[in-house]
């Protein structure tokens, strides 16, 4: 046998290549806006994500909210760290716009996931979010295949839902409220409930509503949606037109009102708030608070210490009734989140996800240094760019 190897032919030796195990990385602060109560994810959440292959790190007790424990996210494989080390993954959720010094702590072209609230300007927040190149996404924007708003229409439907569960509460408080059940009971007359709009809110409350025995009355100024409610709930809900008339009469002897979003600018002046009934529990759903009740003091549950104290007689009017639940809320957000981030994984990157997902990217609000979204811009007194302008030189 021929053992000369002067002769052998060498062979080409693969070289090794540098192959990155890095998780993508998702934090999770405390939310330091005292009007916002809710949080993104659960522990059981958390640990879907994870299955899923991301990482995550949640800031000291930034669930104390929803009343889970720091162990109970660790437990679900969460990393425990501080403001600096929530604040510095590649996704960031945070139900508030943080502030520009918390923007500031942010990596680079992170990506942001929280709520654009129409009536709040959040100008120096979007201007450093451009500086640093934060993709801002507003969650409550995005849209699925069908028209629907899958974050947006969740926390309608709980904003309905808490609203009655709060209004019963305080109307059978005997020192605070008049000390009555909202739906009475055999001999006695139910309580009134005037419900504006027939959207997701209007229907959730109106569910409730009735559930508990209550008469109530639901106004639109959209005959369609206000039939497609009707057919929803049933023959127990009495719909009208947004005629003043009608409305008026139905708003002086109602025990409990609920206005939620609707097409037309209604503001419901100081006269007929007057009218009103003495004890009457307002709910304001519509994001821009005030504007429908202009007259009334605005109370946010989300800061209400205590609800259960005396308001001397006056007419006062509630506003962010999901912050009154949310560990319910937290528990609807996480499944919406855990799919919406299932489909940046499958699209291999945010970009593609953008490019293939149009209702996502409906939410961003900036990318790439530029506001995308033009009620952020006018908010920020910046001028707004087209998101499908980048996408197609991508």
């Amino acid at each position: 046998m021929d053992c000369n190897l002067s002769n052998a032919t060498p062979l080409e030796k693969a070289a090794p290549t540098a192959t990155s195990n890095r998780r993508i990385s998702i934090g999770l602060p405390c939310n330091n806006d005292a009007s916002e109560h809710r949080f993104p994810l659960t522990p059981e959440g958390v640990n879907r994500l994870i299955e899923k292959g991301y990482a995550v790190r949640i800031e000291h007790d930034a669930a104390a909210s929803i009343h889970y424990s720091d162990n109970a996210y660790s437990r679900q494989g969460a990393e425990l760290t501080d403001r600096q080390g929530a604040l510095s993954c590649d996704i960031v959720i945070n139900l508030s716009i943080p502030a520009p010094t918390d923007v500031k702590r942010m990596r680079r072209g992170a990506m942001l996931l929280t709520l654009l609230c129409p009536d709040k300007s959040h100008a120096d927040s979007i201007a450093e979010m451009q500086r640093m190149a934060i993709v801002g996404v507003a969650v409550n924007n995005i849209s699925d295949d069908r028209g629907n708003f899958p974050f947006a229409d969740i926390l309608a439907e709980i904003d309905g839902r808490a609203a009655i569960a709060t209004a019963s509460s305080l109307l059978a408080d005997a020192n605070a409220g008049k000390g009555i059940l909202l739906g009475g009971i055999a001999g006695l007359n139910p309580c009134e409930v005037t419900v504006i709009g027939s959207g997701i809110a209007a229907i959730a409350a109106s569910r409730s509503a009735l559930g508990m025995g209550a008469i109530v009355r639901m106004f639109d100024d959209d005959v369609y949606s206000l039939r497609a409610a009707v057919r929803d709930l049933g023959p127990g809900v009495i719909a009208s037109s947004l005629h003043e008339r009608v409305l008026n009469s139905a708003l002086r002897t109602a025990d409990v009102v609920i206005a939620t979003p609707i097409q037309s600018k209604l503001s419901i002046g100081v006269d007929t708030a007057d009218t009103m009934k003495k004890g009457v529990v307002v709910f304001d759903l519509d994001a821009r608070h005030g504007r429908i009740f202009p007259s009334m003091k605005t109370i946010d549950l989300a800061c209400a210490i205590d609800t259960s104290r005396r308001t001397e007689g006056k007419r006062v009017c509630y506003v962010n009734a999901g912050s009154a639940v949310p560990r319910t809320a937290a528990m609807a957000l996480s499944n919406t989140f855990i799919t919406m981030l299932d489909s940046i994984i499958t699209c291999e990157g945010l970009t593609n996800a953008l490019k293939l997902t149009p209702g996502l990217r409906r939410g961003v609000f900036t990318f790439l240094g530029k506001v995308t979204n033009p009620e952020a811009a006018k908010a920020a007194g910046c001028r707004f760019t087209d998101i499908n302008i980048f996408l197609q030189l991508s």
